[in-house]
């Protein structure tokens, strides 16, 4: 009985089920609004003490931002990628993973969750390599990377020890130096390996739109062959990435993918819990 709310049992002594596993990518405004952030943060703890075995990857660009304008450092967009340089890849590690990756184990922990913080470079975790664009041969993205393989050992020790593993998107590469990797495929890549059943995308908008500018439209469903359909119609912009990183967990054995609202965190226990129907599932 790991998540009893019974004081004398310890739910990191127990041995948890791991067939409620999900992976939650989490960003946007629910990362950037403290009221936001503090809800989403009761149900996550809502949802771990109800039996729900979590993963969280998180993204920060607005902190990356931030860090680098501190830094006197310009940030340059090629096709909508960050170009991070040897230069500034110290300074995204420290956005990711000492403001974003810290705060947010700091919340969880304080409301009695027990989480760890992680970068993929931790065990070996993940292993990239360096992003290129076919398009632009001559451009150079730097320090960006692509998930080449992720070993989940790590993260299944610490599930099994009752942790909560909170990861950000940098991972080692194979030519020794750090990579900073879209968080969205590194989440999807990440639900993959561990075997998750559900891999859930936090999002500013209720779902897939088939209307970008029409709340209404939402796509409740999709399988993975509606996927290319859609592509730069429906699926546009920053939603390209979500809905690929949802392909590769799905396509992968994970049962679904879910994108939601996370300006509305009680959607996840909606989703999760109460199953009642939020946001956009993608399935096989």
């Amino acid at each position: 009985m790991p998540f009893s709310n019974d004081p004398t049992i310890d739910p990191l002594q127990s041995d948890p089920d791991l067939s409620s596993l999900t992976v939650i990518k989490y960003g946007g405004n629910a990362m950037t609004n403290a009221d936001i952030r503090a809800e989403l943060i009761r149900q996550i703890k809502a949802l771990y003490e109800s039996g729900v075995r979590l993963v969280i990857v998180h993204g920060g660009g607005p902190f990356i931002k931030d860090t680098l304008q501190l830094a006197g450092i310009e940030s340059r967009f090629i096709d909508g990628l960050r170009q991070t340089t040897s230069e500034a890849m110290p300074f995204v590690e420290m956005a990711l993973r000492g403001r974003v990756n810290g705060e947010l184990v700091r919340l969880l922990n304080a409301e009695g969750v027990p989480a760890v913080g992680l970068s993929g470079k931790d065990g070996m975790m993940a292993r990239v390599k360096k992003r290129k664009l076919e398009n632009r041969p001559d451009e150079d993205l730097g320090q960006v990377g692509d998930v080449d393989k992720i070993d989940p050992e790590l993260i299944h020790l610490l599930l099994k020890k009752g942790y909560i593993p909170v990861v950000a998107p940098i991972g080692l590469g194979t030519d020794g130096k750090d990579y900073n990797v879209n968080a969205d495929i590194f989440a999807g890549h990440l639900a993959a390996a561990v075997q998750a059943s559900r891999f859930v995308v936090l999002t500013d908008v209720d779902g897939l739109l088939k209307e970008p500018e029409d709340p209404k439209s939402l796509i409740s469903r999709m399988n993975l062959g509606d996927i290319d359909a859609q592509m730069h119609q429906s699926i546009r912009g920053g939603m390209i990435p979500k809905i690929e990183s949802c392909r590769v967990a799905v396509e992968s054995g994970v049962d679904r993918a879910l994108i939601l609202n996370g300006k509305k965190p009680e959607r996840l226990m909606d989703a999760l819990v109460r199953n009642k129907p939020t946001g956009t599932t993608i399935s096989q």
